[in-house]
């Protein structure tokens, strides 16, 4: 079940789920608005082929920019970004993480694959950021880029992969 307003603010009072930094505006209907951080990671392997293989690894693919003045993002451009805000989810909730429409409309996809967010995950989402329209895009950062959906969990768990600290 997706968990309306009501119930995301009284997780939030509870102290169950944790936002850092937390802005009450950011809680729709049922779902929470998230920012884009200062940073990016932009993809640095010109002409190598990707090896997709258990030993894939992004950071040594990408190298890390700062954006605090903003970013243009070229048509079929695809970088990495990190929100701003840091999400704790409790052990009986997962999150699925999607591009804002208003966004969208522009070709804007501020997070194109992987959108499952864990039970007990206590990080920074990472957001694969592309550009499918035809005209360059500005990121700035602090701006509302994606939500985040909610959803109880049948049974407790928690998330302890390779991410759990981003």
């Amino acid at each position: 079940m997706i968990l309306g307003r009501n119930e995301i603010l009284r997780f939030i009072d509870e102290g169950q789920l944790k936002i850092e930094p937390f802005e009450a505006t950011a809680i729709g209907p049922a779902s929470i608005d998230l920012s884009l951080s200062n940073k990016i990671r932009i993809f640095d392997v010109k002409g190598k082929t990707i090896s997709i293989n258990n030993g894939l690894d992004y950071l040594s693919l990408t190298k890390e920019v700062d954006i605090t003045k903003g970013y243009l993002l070229k048509p079929n451009e695809l970088v990495i970004g990190l929100t701003k805000e840091k999400v704790t989810l409790p052990t009986n909730v997962a999150g699925w993480l999607n591009s804002r429409s208003r966004y969208a409309r522009v070709g804007f996809m501020s997070h194109i694959s992987a959108p499952f967010i864990h039970p007990g995950a206590d990080n920074h989402s990472a957001l694969e950021i592309f550009n499918a329209g035809n005209e360059t895009i500005e990121l700035l950062p602090g701006i509302k880029v994606c939500q985040l959906i909610l959803e109880e969990v049948k049974g407790a768990t928690k998330y302890e992969g390779l991410y759990k600290d981003q």
